[in-house]
């Protein structure tokens, strides 16, 4: 997705005598996929990253939309059909988890985008600016409200055809938080998972606070600020748009759009939020890359989470952020 601006700084650490640090890299749902943790034994824990990351698989499987065989995308293929559809309880949850922070977004995020996804995603390919027609073409099937959840049954109906769900904005943050939460069953304490730069963690590696992140400079691809912060049993959730963006007639658009215009953002904002799991973290992200500040602020008290946002003015980087990202930072 758009997320690839944490950089983990602080992985090495004294091991306690029976825990020892590892760490794997494998190439997943189009970044690389960090998996590190503490435990006794190699063996043990080439098993665990191992089945950790065919979880990852098998929740990709679920919840992309590039994927044509998906979970998500034969839901897709349902859209106008006038059925509901049974779906499995792992997309039910997150598409549930999406039909609320659409509604605490005031619209802001909402997975009904797909279309407008795929309109611009075409656009900075063939390098193509969209014409308004296009647009609003695209926009006509976006709107949460046509998507309806029965919570009774677990089924899913779209009510305009042509509609298309993308879970981009939320489905790495969660399943990075499920990652963590597997490893943590299966008896260890420390972990983090890091699917693409969206990250979720359990308790502090051995003899540290917590694990510590760098943030990127804003519009830069490798410049760090100053400051880092320190999570444990939390998630961490960067957005930003120096990777992917188009520039039309002297303006630039970023690739995180809208959904209440159909167009990419205008201002480049680097968004961190911190949240007490991965896929809140990763949707409150994106709502906060669109709304006024004031309404971000508002909305990351009421999910008991913290935000982060840095902008870049000649050359000097201005920061916003809630009280309680404040206290987190270290210098």
């Amino acid at each position: 997705m758009h997320r690839l601006f944490l950089l983990l700084l602080a992985f090495t650490c004294t091991a306690s005598f029976s825990q020892q640090r590892f760490q794997y890299t494998q190439a997943k749902m189009g970044s690389p996929f960090h998996l590190v943790f503490y435990a006794p034994d190699s063996a043990g824990a080439a098993t665990l990253a191992r089945q950790a990351f065919e979880l990852v698989d098998s929740l990709n499987a679920v919840f992309s939309d590039y994927l044509e065989t998906s979970e998500l995308n034969r839901l897709n293929e349902t859209a106008g059909s006038g059925r509901s559809v049974p779906v499995s309880p792992s997309l039910f949850a997150l598409l549930l988890q999406s039909q609320k922070a659409a509604g605490k977004s005031e619209q802001a995020y909402d997975i009904t985008i797909g279309p407008l996804s795929r309109l611009w995603r075409s656009a900075r390919k063939n390098k193509r600016f969209p014409s308004q027609a296009d647009v609003l073409e695209a926009k006509k099937t976006v709107g949460i409200k046509n998507m309806v959840l029965d919570t009774a049954k677990n089924e899913a109906r779209l009510l305009k055809a042509g509609m298309r769900l993308d879970l981009g904005g939320i489905a790495k943050g969660h399943i990075a938080q499920k990652v963590v939460d597997y490893l943590k069953d299966k008896g260890i304490a420390s972990a983090l998972a890091d699917a693409g730069g969206d990250l979720a963690c359990t308790d502090a590696p051995p003899g540290k606070k917590g694990w510590t992140v760098g943030i990127n400079v804003p519009e830069s691809e490798t410049g760090l600020l100053a400051e880092t912060i320190t999570i444990s049993n939390s998630a961490v959730a960067t957005s930003g748009d120096v990777y992917q963006y188009m520039e039309y007639n002297g303006k630039r658009y970023s690739h995180i759009i809208d959904p209440r215009t159909g167009y990419g953002v205008q201002f480049q904002r680097n968004v961190t939020v911190v949240a007490p799991d991965g896929a809140t973290a990763d949707w409150l992200a994106t709502a906060c890359s669109i709304l006024p500040l004031a309404s971000c602020r508002k909305l990351v008290q009421r999910c008991n989470a913290q935000l982060l946002i840095t902008q870049l003015h000649n050359n000097h980087v201005s920061y916003f952020m809630t009280d309680e990202m404040r206290s987190r930072l270290n210098p």
